[in-house]
């Protein structure tokens, strides 16, 4: 199963950027998304931003993934 997680990009430097969830960073690549802005939410699969996505939307898959790690 693959699964690609809600971050936000705090820094931008040509197609590669820097996204964050819940205080961990990552590094990721940005050719598919070069309208990305800081600040947008990004889907992110094996380091690379697959698709812009509405905060709201983030927020609620983040807390749904936060409430699953609570239970294993």
């Amino acid at each position: 199963m693959c699964l690609a997680i809600p971050m936000r990009i705090v820094e931008i430097e040509g197609v590669t950027g820097v996204a964050d969830v819940d205080g961990v960073s990552r590094k990721v690549r940005l050719d598919l998304l070069p309208e990305v802005e800081l600040g947008d939410y990004i889907l992110v699969h094996a380091g690379l931003a697959i698709a812009r996505v509405d905060a709201g939307e983030a927020e609620e898959t983040l807390s749904l993934l936060r409430k699953l790690a609570d239970e294993i």
